[in-house]
């Protein structure tokens, strides 16, 4: 091991992923892939249904459309190389390739963390302030929302992803990960990164517990409006939207809390490599089958789509 010596002078890593357990790896192949054609398919279907179909062109499909997109990106961040390493014998990812992953990757997971905010800020205002409910949420500031999510995102993701490269790396480069995630990559130092842990355990907390922490707020004052409704039909409907968001909030924010609000060295690397697994395949899959099976707005636009395709 060339103690040091930094890894920008390497030109590839490699990526150990899952193959401690290579009796495992043909298996991961065939239901990674599976997850992944299903989120590629699932949230494609939500984007192109909010477009064709005018009733849906309202705040919560506009960001529910953002969403679907992110996840597209997110997925595709990581999923098609860790496809290639499971399928065959090379491993490898250029330095290069690793730093614009994890700056993806940490970019498109930040960037959801704010969107699921403004998400159940647009559920509040539906819910708790309907007659407001136009003016607060017009066209232009869902878009400064959607667009102040991304940026909030990419630019919080430019300063860490640097602060991790800066850091001085071992000889090996071996990433024990199936992706360049930040934990990972610290670990492969040679010097104290407890800076870079207070800092990675710093940015999570703003653009992980903060979020939260509103998001949770929101349907404390959702759930509070709903009590004192009387029609049955609202409130099925409430629950409905409602219950679908939390459920993705719960499905993304629990798996990233294991992971990035403990200290690097604290965690277990094959049990993060299985949470991360989760939340970078199966949350993205199932956001499309949990907003889309039980509401009744996306299997009318889907008649209606149908419908019009058939007269044609």
């Amino acid at each position: 091991m060339m103690m040091g010596k930094n890894a920008s002078s390497e030109v590839y890593f490699i990526l150990l992923g899952f193959s401690h357990w290579p009796h495992l790896e043909v298996i991961l192949f065939v239901l990674i892939l599976m997850f992944y054609l299903t989120t590629l398919i699932g949230n494609l279907f939500i984007i192109v249904l909010s477009c064709l179909d005018a009733r849906l062109h309202t705040p919560m499909y506009f960001f529910l459309s953002n969403l679907s997109f992110l996840d597209l990106c997110y997925t595709t961040s990581s999923i098609p190389q860790l496809l290639v390493n499971l399928w065959g014998p090379e491993k490898t990812i250029s330095y290069a390739g690793c730093m614009i992953q994890l700056y993806f990757v940490l970019a498109l997971g930040t960037t959801e963390c704010v969107l699921l905010v403004v998400m159940s800020y647009d559920r509040y205002a539906a819910v708790c302030r309907p007659l407001h409910y136009t003016v607060l949420m017009n066209p232009r500031f869902c878009h400064l929302l959607a667009v102040a999510s991304w940026i909030s995102g990419f630019i919080t993701s430019a300063l860490h992803s640097s602060f991790t490269f800066w850091v001085p790396l071992c000889g090996h480069h071996q990433v024990d990960h199936f992706f360049c995630e930040v934990p990972a990559v610290l670990r492969l130092s040679c010097v104290d990164t407890r800076a870079n842990e207070l800092t990675l355990l710093i940015m999570s907390s703003i653009f992980v517990v903060i979020p939260l922490i509103l998001i949770l707020s929101s349907y404390v004052a959702i759930a509070l409006a709903v009590f004192r409704m009387q029609s049955s039909v609202k409130l099925q409907r409430v629950f409905g939207t409602c219950g679908s968001h939390l459920m993705v909030v719960s499905l993304f924010f629990i798996p990233i809390m294991c992971i990035y609000l403990q200290p690097p060295s604290g965690s277990s690397q094959d049990q993060g490599k299985f949470i991360a697994l989760f939340y970078t395949v199966v949350t993205p899959s199932l956001n499309p089958l949990i907003y889309t099976l039980r509401n009744k707005d996306v299997r009318g636009a889907v008649r209606r789509l149908v419908g019009w395709e058939w007269d044609l």
